[in-house]
């Protein structure tokens, strides 16, 4: 297996929302988006399938050295065999994707967060970032697109915390501020024992409104300039936002389950925003 064919099948095993919309890219820019997404997803597996945190660091630290030699232009690993011919095309820097693994080493050092602050810190790192490079490779040509990707992917990331919640808390982490479950009056304990309550709700529908908040000041500060090359963003925020509606149906049942959206109606809110230029908002 070369390591185009490791990085497709990386990014195709994961299910992920943001393959669907790679789909639609030119063939070089599908490529550099599927190295970069498929590093993402080592960096971040390294932090979810490792249960030892000592090993799960060692592990970061390797690949911390890995990213250093492979903008040395002496990658050995196939995930940055295949990056690494795109680095100069698309503008990709090491501080990148250093970001993103420090992003993922705060997963083995903390695991909780006193305010919003502290969590959108954390969220920068593991989205803003992502999302800045995703809009490099997709044709940014606007400086401004770059404020643009960092709010979408705090919108993406707070996404995913929502649908998250009774997954990440079996893994002992809770993603939402510390500060925010006291105004809601919800205990730590409540969400590992996977009790719901109207507090709880609550909880949720402040968390949700949030997240479309951001959704609603990112598309804002798209450059109508670059609306066209950064349609792929744009697809990936349809399927979201309409993940999000969806637990919002579901009245937030998000402790005892996963909610997603199955593959056929993904491709469909991609295809949609690729050929009719709407989004589900």
């Amino acid at each position: 297996m070369n390591p185009d064919q490791y990085v497709q099948e990386k990014a195709a095993a994961s299910g992920s929302s943001f393959y669907y919309a790679f789909l639609f890219l030119p063939r070089e820019r599908r490529a550099a988006i599927t190295a970069f997404y498929a590093f993402c997803r080592e960096v971040d597996d390294v932090v979810d399938e490792t249960s030892d945190p000592g090993v799960a660091a060692t592990k970061l630290a390797w690949w911390q050295g890995e990213v250093h030699k492979g903008f040395a232009g002496q990658p050995s690993h196939p995930v940055m065999q295949a990056l690494a011919p795109h680095i100069a095309s698309y503008g990709i820097q090491e501080q990148h994707l250093q970001a993103v693994i420090e992003g993922c080493r705060m997963d083995l050092e903390q695991t909780r967060y006193l305010d919003f602050a502290g969590l959108e810190r954390y969220c920068h790192l593991v989205a803003g970032v992502v999302g800045e490079v995703a809009a490099r490779i997709f044709g940014q040509t606007d400086a401004a697109t770059t404020a643009y990707a960092h709010k979408m992917g705090l919108a993406f990331q707070l996404t995913n915390i929502i649908r998250d919640v009774g997954e990440d808390a079996m893994r002992g982490r809770i993603y939402l501020p510390i500060s925010e479950l006291q105004q809601f009056d919800v205990k730590a304990h409540e969400i590992n024992k996977r009790e719901y309550s109207e507090r709880f709700t609550d909880l949720m529908r402040f968390q949700a409104r949030r997240a479309h908040g951001l959704y609603n000041e990112a598309l804002a500060l798209l450059p109508a300039a670059d609306r066209r090359a950064q349609k792929p963003g744009l697809m990936m925020a349809s399927i979201y936002r309409t993940l999000l509606r969806e637990i919002e149906a579901e009245n937030f049942q998000v402790l005892h389950q996963r909610i997603s959206l199955p593959p056929l109606r993904k491709f469909w809110l991609a295809w949609k925003m690729q050929a009719l230029g709407r989004m589900a908002v």
